[in-house]
């Protein structure tokens, strides 16, 4: 028996990370034809649009497809960026070397952490080809390209390169290339069109990423083009510490293990985001641990301890240490704005909803939930919707019904918005399409290819609050869509039908054709609200003007509401009705009574914005008569929007890691905006005819009275 233990010991061997992914090249979505082609564009261009944002560059990316070997699926890819470029002694590093990035011990938000998607497709090329990748960078201060080609020592996870050299770059213009990088694979892959292609992720890239330029050449010679529709890089992240709560044991005993603090006081402050020092008072308190205690005196237990307090099984005064959330710049949302500008690039359609979510914290780690919904258009009404899942701005196309993010789209009962949905459950029907994005520092994917994400309960109830509140806004949408088309139609109906029985009628009774304003008015018996949002060239500003006609025989009086993209930095100028800021995005003005036949104006401008950023406004108002074209406002809809912007402020003071020790020193609560008080409708019936409208007056479908 001893013989046999000896022989499988010597039988031992371990085995590199590299060669263990040549043999199980499935986990890194290599694992068919299709897939990989999909696979090597992704990690290239991931690559190209991070390295533009860290550098501040307006990415512009080319891919180029060729079919080398059509019945031996071989296929040459090219992807070229104009990004900073790789100095030439890390080439062969970024290339030809698994595990190794500048990412993974950051926690912020980025595409990649683990440093292993290009080398991955290096090693792919060589392992189903024999070829090595063809690498040419360039950096700025460089007068000449470093080209090599790379392949891969899976034994020894170590760079194999040949051919190395310098070269001049040109562009496509003739013009000398500044900086940037360009690989060149051959592989074994196939090429398919379809909802899963290399176009279908260049699409959904450029609809979350819509400050990059990408263009496409397929196998067949034809070129798409995405281009940019905002000079607006994403915010640049920082990285943050680690926060107590999504601590566990194996890395505290690391962190303690190789820390240079002094004590455990100071361990704490220096190494942790949400320890403040009372936070750190309560934290040695509830661990039973001196905070003048040496590090190197903590052992097994007291780390153990540590990590209870940190969980909160530990408490302090019988409740758990009080620690401030973690700072959120460490994230880069795609913004409420930007996903409009990218969704209607790209699909065709009457209306587009978007919203961003405060951001929350899920063990420790901040996160983000961003959702967009397009309908109307082109899209087809018999269909399930298009679902565009995203993590980090990277599309996710595999997987779509074991995605967290699916999930959450089908927890919700859609047929309450406008869209069919068999019993209430799964993926809604209806000519629309779905975004959802998670933005976060650690986000948890099923499996290593990075294609669905895992079950989380905070993620799943941000997603689903996100996508109930989107919901609402379609609904609002499609009611105030039918409420004006039967208006419209009733209004066009008047204006045919009278002027000819009141012209005929005349005619017969020899007396002049009568006024008809006033009943008209009487007849309509609405409130009309019209309203319209453009791009003024001129004053490069967008130019918003509301009109609130009363089409009844009675005085009314409402306070008027409006929507602007206030959170995207958008500023309200030349508002000469006046009103005031009712909450974050929201602008109210309080309107004298309307009488019969009077029309109101509310004119405004909002720069800081570009060219397509804002092309809807959303009138809503208060008031006891219904307006054709507004909607009313919902109070609780107020209060989730205050609710919203104080948990904006709290996010934006809670990043500090220290604590006011003073009641005059905390900051002031951000007092709330009262609602503006509502005048009465005058209750008297008008008996004396409406009012007409004066001569050659706009009304809301365009015509004169």
């Amino acid at each position: 028996m001893s013989g046999i233990a000896q022989k499988l010991a010597s039988n031992q061997k371990q085995v590199a990370i590299s060669e263990f992914f040549e043999k199980n090249k499935h986990f890194l979505g290599f694992d068919s034809l299709a897939r990989s082609l999909i696979t090597a564009v992704k990690e290239a261009v991931d690559n190209a649009l991070d390295a533009c944002e860290e550098a501040r560059i307006l990415p512009t990316i080319r891919i180029q497809i060729t079919k080398l070997d059509p019945k031996k699926d071989i296929i040459k890819l090219i992807v070229e960026d104009n990004g900073p470029g790789i100095p030439q002694k890390s080439i062969e590093k970024v290339f030809g070397q698994l595990l190794f990035g500048s990412r993974f011990h950051a926690i912020r938000q980025s595409r990649g952490q683990q440093g292993i998607g290009i080398t991955g497709v290096v090693m792919y090329c060589q392992l189903t080809t024999g070829r090595t990748t063809h690498v040419r960078s360039k950096i700025a201060t460089e007068p000449t390209a470093a080209i090599v080609d790379i392949g891969l020592d899976t034994r020894k996870n170590k760079a194999t390169k040949a051919n190395a050299g310098r070269e001049m770059w040109y562009n496509e213009d003739g013009s000398s290339k500044e900086h940037g990088t360009e690989i060149t694979a051959q592989m074994k892959a196939k090429y398919q069109k379809g909802r899963q292609s290399v176009w279908q992720y260049l699409r959904m890239t450029s609809i979350v990423n819509p400050h990059a330029e990408i263009i496409f050449i397929d196998p067949d010679g034809e070129k798409h083009h995405w281009t940019r529709v905002t000079e607006r890089l994403p915010t640049k992240v920082e990285s943050i510490k680690p926060h107590p709560h999504g601590i566990e044991l194996g890395q505290l005993q690391r962190m303690v293990a190789e820390s240079n603090d002094l004590n455990l006081n100071h361990f704490l402050l220096n190494n942790f985001s949400g320890v403040t020092n009372r936070a750190r008072k309560e934290l040695c308190q509830a661990a039973e641990l001196e905070g003048t205690r040496k590090m190197k005196t903590l052992k097994g237990d007291d780390i153990r301890n540590l990590l209870e307090a940190f969980q909160g099984e530990r408490l302090f005064n019988g409740q758990p240490a009080k620690l401030l959330k973690p700072p959120t710049n460490c994230l880069s949302p795609i913004e409420e704005i930007l996903i409009k500008k990218g969704l209607s690039k790209t699909i065709d359609s009457r209306f587009v909803t978007t919203l961003t979510r405060v951001p929350n914290v899920t063990q420790g780690n901040p996160f983000q939930v961003e959702v967009g919904l397009i309908f109307g258009g082109s899209m087809a009404g018999d269909k399930p919707v298009e679902i565009l899942r995203f993590a980090n701005r990277v599309p996710l196309m595999y997987q779509q019904g074991g995605c967290l993010l699916t999930k959450a789209i089908e927890s919700v009962d859609w047929r309450q918005y406008g869209l069919d949905q068999a019993g209430g459950k799964g993926v809604p029907k209806g000519p629309a399409a779905i975004l959802v994005h998670l933005a976060s520092t650690n986000v948890q994917f099923t499996s290593e290819a990075k294609e669905a994400l895992a079950d989380n309960g905070e993620v799943m109830e941000e997603a689903r609050k996100a996508m109930l509140e989107m919901g609402r806004g379609l609904r609002k949408h499609l009611e105030k869509k039918k409420k004006m088309a039967k208006t419209k139609e009733k209004f066009e109906l008047i204006n045919d039908i009278l002027p000819a029985i009141a012209e005929k009628s005349a005619q017969l009774l020899n007396r002049p054709v009568p006024e008809l304003s006033g009943s008209i008015t009487k007849i309509m018996s609405a409130v009309i609200s019209e309203s319209t949002t453009v791009w003024n060239k001129e004053t490069k500003q967008t130019d918003v003007d509301i009109v609130l006609f009363n089409y009844t025989t009675r005085p009314r009086a409402y306070t008027i509401l409006a929507t602007w993209p206030e959170k995207a930095g958008a500023k309200m100028e030349n508002n000469d009705t006046g009103g005031r800021k009712e909450a974050l995005g929201v602008w109210a003005w309080k309107l004298e009574a309307l009488q019969p036949g009077e029309r109101k104006n509310i004119t405004y401008s909002l720069s800081g914005l570009e060219r397509g950023d804002w092309t809807d406004t959303e009138i809503l108002f208060r008031g006891a008569q219904d307006v054709i074209g507004a909607t009313k406002m919902d109070e609780k809809f107020l209060q989730e929007i205050r609710r919203q912007e104080q948990l904006l402020l709290e996010d934006e003071s809670g990043g500090a890691q220290s604590e006011p020790t003073t009641k005059e020193s905390s900051p002031e609560p951000t007092p709330k905006v009262a609602p503006i008080a509502e005048t009465p409708p005058v209750a008297a019936e008008i008996v004396e005819p409406a009012v007409a409208p004066p001569e050659g007056q706009r009304t809301l479908f365009g015509g004169d009275v």
